[in-house]
């Protein structure tokens, strides 16, 4: 039996990093994991748990194939490793921190996905991006726009989840661990 994908996604700020860290071990009681995606940004970049390759080499390793996904977003290019496909096929579940511009080209490769939309409030969601101080005022207040727009296309897709991580990051695992585990992804 193949694993599912479990597929994350929400603005930049919305606790996405600090949700799949809480929910990890509880996930891999389950039969589930993890997946660190590659970035170009740099490794002393505060937040995200990822693994950071340079825009050269990004670009070597896409064309290598050593991507199940990747995309282009803010200036960065993000890759999931080809990896994701062998845990997948060994039954395993896999959580990872997605895109929701990419979502649709997701699901055209992975047409089971458990689509996750973490959402916060705008208050919140601002000052949690003045506070991480990697983009200028103007620039948070276009990405609360934008994130206004792509919430409410992504909440309206099909089959879409949305949970709220404005306040409790704990509760908020625990509900991202009870949906998971309501679409049978539980072992």
């Amino acid at each position: 039996m193949s694993g599912r994908l479990i597929y994350l996604m929400g603005p930049s700020g919305s606790g996405k990093d600090s949700l799949l860290q809480a929910a990890q071990a509880r996930l891999a009681a389950h039969g589930g994991r993890v997946i660190r995606r590659v970035i170009t940004r740099s490794a002393e970049a505060v937040g995200e748990d990822a693994i950071a390759i340079s825009p050269a080499e990004f670009a070597e390793h896409e064309a290598a194939g050593a991507f199940a996904l990747s995309w282009q977003a803010n200036g960065l290019a993000y890759g999931i490793p080809i990896q994701l496909d062998e845990w997948l096929a060994a039954g395993q579940h896999v959580l990872v921190n997605g895109s929701r511009a990419y979502l649709s080209q997701a699901r055209q490769r992975y047409p089971d996905l458990l689509p996750v939309l973490l959402s916060v409030d705008n208050p919140v969601l601002r000052e949690r991006l003045l506070k991480r101080g990697r983009e200028s005022e103007e620039q948070i207040e276009q990405r609360l726009a934008r994130n206004g727009l792509f919430d409410q296309a992504a909440a309206e897709a099909d089959g879409v989840h949305v949970l709220d991580n404005s306040a409790d990051l704990q509760r908020t695992a625990d509900n991202l661990l009870a949906l998971i585990c309501a679409s049978a992804v539980c072992a």
